[in-house]
């Protein structure tokens, strides 16, 4: 426990640089040329996989609630039968 509490201390210790140790290279310009371009997919859907897996469980959860809605609605409005 002490250890982690020790290198807690140092980390927070450290001074905050704006100066990076690595220099990342700058590819906007590529995703913007990606997605600006026309081959007919909707830009949501340019990300690839994971884009379309989000699109499609999105859209299955909205179905689902849309449905659930109006079967609750239903329900609501049926009056119930008095013995």
């Amino acid at each position: 426990m002490w250890r982690n509490l020790l290198g807690l201390r140092q980390i927070s210790q450290r001074t905050i640089s704006t100066a990076s140790r690595r220099q990342l290279e700058n590819r906007v310009p590529e995703k913007q040329k990606f997605f600006q371009e026309d081959n007919g997919i909707p830009v949501h859907l340019k990300g690839g996989l994971m884009d379309s897996l989000l699109y499609k469980v999105t859209m299955g959860i909205s179905v689902f609630g849309t449905a659930y809605v109006v079967y609750e609605l239903l329900v609501a409005s049926m009056p119930k039968k008095q013995k």
